[in-house]
């Protein structure tokens, strides 16, 4: 079921018929998700997600990722095959995040960057607790999560004066 040529589909159903994808190359169904995760997954629930009628958080995300054993980022959508990248001036290789400077800022974008910053560390068991670099497709995830084009957060970032290049 592909949408008609013209209508935007979100990331949300993108992300959802990754999941739904995945999913079906397990050879599970709804029901089999919920069973098997001990109901962890509901199946209406996940439901949902697939038809991007609902966002997954970033934990959530992980969750699922690691009970289809795959990676967060093969839940995530991939740039189409010769599909011209945009040009950006984000750093290809990520920015690198002042976590001191993180625990001054407040407010939902502050609660969720630094959420996901300590994901990041938890992942990489990188705990020297004063800078983390975050690589471009976590910068990307990131500032998707907050509704933002990944240059407007990045700049939003610098402004804030967290990170350094």
């Amino acid at each position: 079921m592909g949408k008609e040529v013209g209508v935007e589909v979100s990331y949300n159903e993108v992300v959802g018929q990754r999941l739904r994808s995945i999913r079906k190359q397990r050879g599970l169904s709804l029901q089999d998700v919920e069973q098997i995760s001990g109901r962890e997954f509901k199946a209406s629930v996940l439901g949902a997600y697939e038809r991007g009628e609902r966002a997954l958080s970033l934990p959530r995300l992980q969750r699922l990722a690691a009970f289809f054993n795959v990676t967060p980022g093969q839940l995530l959508p991939q740039e189409e095959a010769g599909e011209p990248r945009p040009a950006t001036s984000v750093p290809s290789g990520g920015i690198t995040v002042d976590l001191n400077k993180i625990d001054s800022l407040t407010g939902r974008e502050a609660k969720l960057l630094e959420d996901f910053l300590r994901a990041i560390q938890m992942m990489r068991q990188d705990f020297n607790g004063r800078v983390l670099t975050i690589r471009r497709n976590d910068l990307r995830l990131l500032s998707l999560l907050l509704h933002q084009a990944e240059e407007d957060f990045s700049k939003r970032l610098t402004d804030l004066g967290v990170t350094s290049a």
